[in-house]
């Protein structure tokens, strides 16, 4: 009888489509690149999704978030990202973290429930912590590095955090986690050199420049790695 993955089942089998219905995925970050894995993984029948972020979609956001639309402004990015996916496929079980995570309150997360974990935010230091609690806890991760300030998708490429070149957030966490001699750790990151921005007019809360952005590099990156995702769990 068809269903709506009968094409998913007929190019990966009934057997690994049921490893991913009873998989539990845990995605750090529901922006411009987290958007994108959320809407792969349950497009692909992932069983269970936890999904952490605290931030409200803003008019900034519709150029490159698969969730932000006029209609979705100031609505928070974790409501909105369980109905799309619900809609997707309604037996798909969403937990919502209504927060940042951030090295501080690791503890509010069991980490060793997950089948696989995914990085999708841009804070250094939360990056580096949901790494390491990963690693402790042995479970698979894949590490989104920088998608800003580019615009050649087909420079993404997927590697050990040890084989990165270029990219500049890359570079970071490669240091930060070889002081900590953390090893293997996949990520995914572009051999494209930042596009120099004429408008620094926007600034982060640490007075540092926003990051541009166009709608196909973070959508790329995340397809990327939703399929970096998939392709573990089905092994």
């Amino acid at each position: 009888m068809l269903n709506q993955f009968s094409r998913t089942e007929a190019l990966i089998n009934t057997s690994s489509l049921d490893k991913l219905r009873n998989s539990k995925v845990m995605i750090f970050g529901i922006g411009g690149v987290g958007g994108y894995i959320l809407e792969s993984l349950a497009r692909c029948g992932i069983g269970e999704i936890h999904i952490v972020d605290n931030d409200k979609i803003s008019l900034t956001n519709i150029n490159r978030q698969i969730i932000a639309l006029h209609s979705t402004i100031g609505m928070y990015k974790v409501d909105v990202a369980e109905k799309r996916a619900l809609d997707i496929n309604p037996d798909i079980k969403i937990k919502k973290y209504k927060t940042f995570y951030l090295p501080e309150n690791k503890d509010e997360f069991d980490f060793s429930q997950y089948n696989y974990i995914i990085d999708a935010i841009d804070t250094v230091k939360a990056k580096i912590s949901i790494i390491e609690e990963a690693k402790k806890n042995n479970i698979p991760i894949v590490s989104a590095m920088g998608a800003g300030n580019k615009l050649d998708p087909c420079k993404f490429e997927v590697a050990d955090i040890s084989k990165t070149s270029v990219c500049p957030l890359a570079r970071v966490i490669r240091l930060e986690l070889k002081k900590k001699n953390i090893k293997d750790v996949k990520v995914v990151y572009s051999k494209e050199k930042p596009v120099k921005t004429k408008d620094k007019n926007e600034l982060t809360a640490s007075g540092y420049p926003v990051p541009a952005s166009i709608a196909f590099c973070p959508a790329a990156m995340g397809l990327i790695i939703a399929s970096v995702v998939i392709q573990d769990l089905i092994k």
